[in-house]
């Protein structure tokens, strides 16, 4: 996880919420207590904030569990190159092909609380997910699928869209209006 920890320092946090989250991530590396693997109460993942190549829509699936609209990604299960991981994701929640990263650096990092749920019929603690994201890129004219395993829907949305879909307030104000701001750092290709 050495490179996590090089790119976490390399991170310029947004705003003092990212700031703490990532200084937080950081202390947990270097102590040894962010595993990759989901069976302790704090463990890795990854997200992917799929945007279009013009920087006006993301994507986003209905997530079964959270009975909401929301980004794509999942757990690290051992595997230590993030990126990897949230592109893999990306590919298994959405049904596309084609995906880029539109820079291998960090775009955003969050520390969420999941609550205690059912997951195919067993119980799953309520723990932490020590969250890098990345900013992916893909084209909207592209097929996508469900996995209805997860979601329920997958789909194109316009930014202020994407906020307002989401039934989560915290990630509303929080987080996916983090990203959107944030993209004004990643010009759009034409």
């Amino acid at each position: 996880l050495m490179n996590l920890t090089a790119q976490l320092r390399a991170l310029r946090p947004w705003n003092p919420k990212e700031q703490r989250d990532r200084d937080t991530l950081l202390r947990l590396l270097e102590a040894g207590q962010a595993p990759c693997g989901r069976e302790d109460p704090a463990h890795l993942t990854a997200s992917a904030w799929v945007a279009s190549p013009d920087r006006r829509q993301v994507l986003l699936a209905y997530h079964n569990l959270y009975d909401s609209w929301a980004w794509l990604g999942g757990h690290a299960d051992g595997e230590r190159d993030l990126l990897s991981v949230a592109l893999r994701e990306v590919r298994e929640e959405s049904g596309l092909e084609e995906v880029r990263p539109v820079s291998p650096d960090i775009y955003s990092v969050e520390i969420l609380t999941v609550d205690g749920h059912e997951k195919r019929g067993r119980y799953v603690s309520s723990h932490l997910h020590l969250n890098v994201t990345f900013l992916l890129e893909a084209d909207p004219a592209a097929p996508v699928r469900r996995k209805a395993d997860e979601n329920s829907a997958v789909a194109w949305f316009g930014l202020e869209e994407a906020v307002a879909a989401s039934t989560e307030p915290w990630f509303q104000s929080r987080i996916y209006s983090k990203l959107n701001a944030k993209l004004a750092l990643f010009p759009p290709v034409v």
